[in-house]
């Protein structure tokens, strides 16, 4: 039961709360034209419910070059020549020769060492007193690598000669003429394909690189497989560490991965394949992504996956194909050996290390196994002809090998029970802002028996509300998240889509975080999203918004812990043109607020419409502050097109942290 003098400190912390993007002289005026509005808050722990642990995550898909080119530190781009198929001639774009047709000759051969990617590089240099600079082959990688004075490049490379080879790798500007780094390839034994590994350390800084091979001798020289990672990637596991600290700071609870449509493909041929995607990466065949339009080498495969969601701290969700693209199906009484695959899969991540697919992931160099407890089955297949037979043969097969693995349906249970089993069932939702707005009642109506959901796709996607990511569209989901954490009893997990954006791959717009090779940024749905990082695991207590214009307005209150320290957060959103002047009323508070510990953080913008950009990454960004002295009423002035967070710190819940 709360003190008469908590109560105080409560009011008079909160009186103060006059959140300013306006000046001091229209303050009186903006004051008389707000909207009136009342917040009721029951914080007594009785009234409060727990949120799931899980409840906001990550969804990364293969699509816009997030991965390769993204947050695959890999800087070669078609590094196995192999981006045209086994065919050949073969298109080994981006590479280019260095040189003209009289000094140098390339083509590609099924020559490769390598069973599972056959192509290999047939570079003849024909002069015999070559040009100034040498002849050869260079790469630019994703739209130039980005090479940093100081820091080390591993360079990988396999080369077969008749003849001994003398070979100099360099990492130059994108014109040729700066020179970071270089080594040289001197071996008189290479008449079968040998493994070359340098170190480059850059001597100076250009961010539109490219790694070149070049020789002054006459020859030939076959070259295949040819990799360069920086040496400082997060944790050694070859993620570029700027994307995944943005990543990290986010707090994500799952990363449900690796697509999306790239599960699928518009033809089964070219739909992700795990088993072809782990295993040494000169292995791996790589892929074309049919439906986002670009070539993959997948050295950030299965594995990969399931390690980054071990980084990340988050429950790794395996999407799978269904034996379903966009353009063809796998007749659900030959499905066999998708199930079995899949079921191989799930050994590879759970298996001991002297299981059959459990002692690869092993010798890839994780022993212990994953804690993979969750898989989808399939990606926005209901709709498909076959998808209900297929569906109940891969459920069937993970029940029985691994009845604790929670199975995710396709199929929509929002409006009408599903007619199949299943722990949590699919809900995307991409529409304009005023639409995603509205859907924070959507699942207030929704029956609490059954399945449970997952929100596994959101955004407001409309070019007239969301551009390339704008405060108007973080603020429609910001008000839908909170519909989501209001109705956590059923909703379970929730991720925005799509992640990222390389700003040269603009497939799909708007996004959360752009890149490109050596800048990113957050778009304001991705700043949203910070106000979200502490819900999962927390608990919400019950609000109730009284007011003409309630209409514009969304509220939840939460309490979290970090570490020893408890905080009553109150996140409002204002999505309308006029100002608030706010009355919030706390009832069963049982807690004092220490005020030096508590602190108001507001998103917004001068314009709705407002982006962040390269050149000006910070235009729309969470501004806080601590509160200020108050005096003994509770009111604060939301201004329009704002979300707002309050973080009391409260001084009496300690005894309570056990409980939650």
């Amino acid at each position: 039961m709360a003190c008469a003098k908590d109560a105080a400190t409560f009011r008079t912390i909160l009186c103060s709360l006059l959140l300013l993007s306006l000046s001091c002289d229209c303050m009186a005026a903006e004051l008389n034209q707000a909207q009136a509005a009342l917040l009721q808050v029951n914080t007594s722990w009785e009234a409060a419910r727990k949120i799931p642990q899980t409840l906001f995550g990550l969804f990364f898909e293969e699509i816009n070059h997030a991965g390769a080119g993204g947050i695959w530190a890999e800087l070669v781009s078609n590094r196995g020549f192999e981006a045209g198929g086994q065919n050949t001639p073969s298109n080994i774009d981006p590479w280019t020769i260095i040189g003209n047709e009289s000094s140098i000759y390339v083509k590609t051969e099924r020559a490769s060492c390598f069973s599972k990617n056959i192509i290999a590089l047939r570079m003849e240099v024909l002069c015999d007193e070559c040009p100034a600079g040498s002849v050869g082959i260079y790469n630019p990688g994703f739209w130039g690598m980005n090479i940093e004075e100081g820091k080390t490049y591993k360079l990988v490379m396999y080369i077969r000669s008749m003849e001994p080879v003398e070979l100099t790798a360099s990492l130059t500007c994108s014109d040729g003429l700066q020179n970071m780094a270089s080594a040289d390839i001197v071996d008189n034994n290479v008449s079968d394909w040998r493994k070359i590994e340098l170190q480059l350390v850059a001597q100076g800084t250009c961010r539109t690189s490219r790694l070149e091979l070049t020789t002054s001798k006459r020859g030939v020289i076959w070259i295949d497989q040819v990799s360069l990672l920086p040496s400082d990637t997060y944790k050694g596991h070859g993620f570029r560490k700027e994307l995944i600290h943005m990543l990290m700071d986010l707090r994500p609870q799952f990363l449900r991965f690796p697509g999306g449509c790239f599960v699928e493909g518009n033809w089964l041929r070219n739909a992700f394949r795990w088993r072809e995607t782990i295993g040494p990466w000169e292995e791996r065949p790589g892929h074309y992504g049919d439906v986002w339009n670009y070539w993959t080498d997948d050295g950030l495969g299965y594995y990969e996956f399931l390690q980054l969601a071990e980084d990340l701290g988050a429950e790794p969700i395996w999407v799978f194909n269904a034996g379903i693209s966009h353009r063809d199906e796998v007749d659900t009484t030959t499905l066999r050996p998708f199930v079995e695959d899949i079921l191989n899969s799930l050994e590879f991540a759970r298996g001991s290390a002297e299981s059959t697919w459990g002692s690869v992931r092993a010798a890839m160099g994780h022993s212990e196994r994953f804690p993979l407890k969750y898989v989808a089955i399939g990606n926005e297949d209901c709709y498909k002809q076959l998808y209900q037979g297929n569906y109940l043969k891969f459920y069937d097969a993970i029940q029985e090998a691994y009845p604790d693995i929670q199975i995710i349906s396709n199929c929509d249970g929002s409006s009408k029970p599903l007619d199949h089993p299943a722990d949590l069932y699919d809900f995307h939702v991409y529409s304009n802002a005023t639409f995603i707005f509205l859907m924070k009642d959507k699942f207030t109506r929704t029956s609490r028996t059954g399945p449970k959901v997952f929100v596994s796709e959101y955004a407001v996607t409309d070019p007239r509300d969301a551009g390339n990511g704008s405060l108007l569209a973080s603020l429609s989901e910001a008000a839908f998240l909170i519909g989501l954490e209001k109705n956590s009893d059923i909703v379970h997990m929730a991720s925005y889509a799509p992640l990222f954006v390389n700003d040269n791959d603009r497939f799909w717009s708007p996004d959360a975080i752009v890149f490109n090779s050596w800048q990113q940024y957050g778009t304001p749905s991705y700043w949203m999203q910070t106000f979200f990082r502490e819900s999962s695991g927390s608990v919400i207590h019950p609000v109730r918004l009284a007011s003409s214009y309630s209409s514009s307005l969304e509220a939840s209150a939460i309490t979290w812990k970090d570490n020893e320290d408890m905080f009553l957060r109150i996140k409002i959103v204002n999505f309308g043109p006029h100002a608030v002047n706010l009355t919030i009323s706390a009832s069963g508070l049982q807690a004092g607020v220490d005020t030096a510990r508590s602190t108001v953080t507001i998103l917004t913008s001068s314009d709705l419409l407002d982006e962040n950009s390269f050149s000006d990454p910070n235009k729309v960004v969470p501004v806080s502050s601590g509160l200020p002295s108050a005096g003994e009423k509770m009111q604060a002035l939301l201004v329009p097109y704002s979300l707002t967070s309050f973080d009391l710190a409260l001084d009496q819940y300690r005894e309570l942290i056990a409980e939650m």
